[in-house]
């Protein structure tokens, strides 16, 4: 199945319940006061955003007077162009190599899923990649990423349960530095509920990595549950608060008519989304791109 074909399955839900009650809001009339408020609606329903989907609203409202903009197609055509434009002033980010990534994200996100993927999307791409399993504190962690490294065929360093991270990491950095890795993919336990001590761990490994691997590239995504809305959000600014965060993987996005939520989340925090998850699959992770993403909307 092609990229593009991926994507506008997986955006099938949000594409539905967008481009369905445009259909119907504009079939009982003229783009008057109501249907511009109705429209922000829809968009907010779609986890948008509130703050997002009034200022989409108000500019598509001023560029429908300027073109005489009166049926459907036109409608979602200008609002593609102006989604776009949000995207555009979003940075977005190439990976460069040699890499680590750290992965960060709440329990539950598919976080270890993502990793997985992570190791078979980058090895397709011909990088030789090594997985940390730096979540010494959730219980089967380890094996769980164990098990996708033995799927993925991806070597995978470990330490027993309670372990410290930073060691963990440690030991990975001397093994990609000894075997000439490309990628270092690092997990991270997700308990937000002790954040000071997440927060010391996630400072121990950052000092271990600025230590033992300085030339290295280094970036810090988040794992976010599309399904969870404008909840993401949230996550974001609770880690926000202890790391930087480089950019965002949005898992499940097939699941949910709320794939919206990619629009507030670079428009609230100016952070690129990189990858999502389309399916299932070991290959079901994509690199995002906001014209394809854009173009399955409506």
């Amino acid at each position: 199945m092609g990229i593009f074909k991926k994507i506008g399955n997986a955006l099938k839900k949000t594409r539905e319940a967008i481009a369905r009650r445009i259909d119907s809001l504009l079939s009982h009339g003229e783009l008057d006061d109501d249907f511009y408020d109705e429209l922000t609606d829809v968009l907010i329903s779609c986890d948008i955003g509130v703050r997002t989907s009034m200022d989409i609203v108000d500019n598509l409202r001023v560029r429908a007077r300027k073109n005489k903009i009166r049926n459907a197609d036109d409608v979602k055509k200008e609002l593609k162009e102006i989604l776009k434009e949000e995207f555009e002033d979003v940075a977005q980010l190439d990976i460069e190599y040699p890499a680590i990534i750290t992965i960060i994200g709440v329990n539950g996100v598919g976080k270890t899923t993502t990793i997985g993927k992570l190791s078979k999307y980058f090895k397709d791409q011909k990088r030789d990649v090594t997985l940390v399993a730096g979540d010494t504190f959730r219980a089967a962690a380890s094996n769980q990423l164990t098990e996708w490294a033995e799927r993925t065929k991806t070597r995978i360093i470990k330490h027993a349960e309670g372990a410290d991270a930073a060691a963990v990491v440690f030991d990975g950095i001397s093994s990609a530095k000894a075997k000439g890795t490309n990628v270092l993919l690092v997990d991270t336990a997700g308990r937000l509920h002790t954040k000071t001590n997440l927060m010391e761990e996630l400072k121990k490994i950052d000092k271990v990595i600025n230590r033992e691997y300085p030339e290295a590239n280094r970036y810090t995504f988040i794992v976010l549950d599309a399904t969870t809305g404008q909840n993401a959000l949230n996550q974001i600014s609770a880690f926000n608060e202890f790391v930087k965060i480089d950019g965002i993987i949005l898992t499940k996005l097939d699941g949910t008519a709320k794939g919206g939520v990619i629009v507030s989340i670079e428009k609230d925090y100016n952070l690129p989304v990189i990858f999502i998850g389309v399916g299932e699959k070991v290959d079901d992770l994509e690199k995002f791109d906001y014209n394809d993403f854009v173009d399955n909307l409506f």
